[in-house]
């Protein structure tokens, strides 16, 4: 533990008493897929202006900013984007976050499609867990959903490489909607039911502006696991901790795991511990806001350890958001005020 390390009574909690236990970290607001619910090619083209160097957050940076994370009580890293494989050097930052006092779990989010070639150094870093987003196995769909940019097999290949490397079991993180994708989720299932492996199929979120969200696209998880059991034959398990976000399910035949995320139709706001930075160095509580605190600038002016880990705490405590429980009571999106932040700036 860090010299800092704060006891567990005054570890900060926001205005609804949950703890900081959770950070996703992005690292690169770059993506080499164009996702239809995230950054459709549309309007993510060639000539799209992403961040500038002098902007994006250096790996001395994050890591300092982590481990004062870890000091205030966060015990689980995820490393994201855009797609943080896409970052020069990975690897070194993997390491730095590895190290850290308190040994935090660090995992990493990835389309996966280039695992092949860093799939082992990543190991060595430091890193054990990997989630790779796969929308389905089907080549057509697949491709249709990812802009056109690369084909299924790309992924696949990224995860036999993190099985070779030792990143294995995995999770596999699919996004359903309804009319896309929707009609291939038992197939998806059932390529890596046996593997040890755990796919999570994700409820349609309005995350973002420019994704077209509409409440008609969203499979409900009741209608999934339904579906998923006609098929395979399924039933559900505990949550594996406090704040998971998955709800679990096994195979009846034992034949391993897999879960649903239901942040439309089954909000879970109420554990959420989750915080979010920035690749231009913004902490967001929650993934539907629409803007963060700055960071980058107190780090970069100078600001001391004692007054960075002031910010976190004040900036936590001061938390309030529980958007999904309030578009669930609402029924539809949220029209009206400011503007969200997009995906790939909060890495999901």
């Amino acid at each position: 533990m860090g010299a800092h390390r704060l006891t567990a009574d005054v570890q900060p909690r926001d205005g609804f008493g949950r703890p900081l236990r959770d950070l996703r970290i992005s690292v690169t607001d770059r993506c080499n897929f164009r996702c239809s619910y995230c950054m459709p090619a549309e309007l993510f083209g060639d000539r799209y202006e992403f961040l500038p160097r002098s902007q994006i957050l250096s790996f001395e940076e994050i890591e300092r900013l982590a481990r004062l994370f870890v000091e205030l009580g966060v015990s689980k890293l995820r490393v994201t984007g855009g797609e943080p494989l896409l970052r020069a050097d990975l690897p070194l930052l993997i390491e730095r976050l590895a190290r850290l006092p308190g040994a935090p779990d660090l995992a990493l989010t990835t389309n996966g499609v280039l695992l092949p070639g860093l799939a082992g150094a990543l190991r060595e870093a430091g890193l054990r867990r990997v989630t790779v987003s796969l929308d389905s196995i089907d080549p057509e769909v697949f491709l249709r959903m990812n802009g056109g940019k690369l084909a299924v097999e790309r992924v696949l290949e990224g995860i036999a490489a993190a099985e070779r490397a030792g990143l294995a079991p995995l999770k596999i993180n699919c996004v359903v909607q309804r009319g896309v994708n929707d009609h291939t989720v038992v197939a998806l299932a059932q390529r890596f039911r046996g593997t040890g492996h755990v796919v999570r199929f994700i409820e349609y979120m309005d995350v973002g502006n420019r994704n077209g969200w509409d409440l008609s696209q969203v499979v409900p998880a009741a209608e999934l696991a339904q579906r998923l059991d006609d098929a395979l034959g399924i039933e559900p398990l505990e949550r594996a901790y406090p704040g998971e976000v998955a709800e679990r399910f096994r195979y009846r035949d034992g034949s391993g795991e897999l879960g649903i995320i239901a942040s439309v139709t089954r909000p879970f706001c109420g554990a959420c511990t989750r915080a979010r930075l920035t690749t231009d160095g913004r902490l967001v509580t929650c993934l539907f806001a629409s803007r963060g605190a700055d960071l980058r600038g107190p780090l970069r002016s100078g600001a001391d350890d004692d007054a960075l880990r002031d910010l976190l705490a004040r900036v936590w405590r001061g938390r309030t958001d529980r958007y999904s429980e309030i578009r669930s009571q609402a029924t539809e999106p949220l029209r009206a005020g400011a503007r969200k932040l997009e995906m790939y700036e909060l890495g999901g």
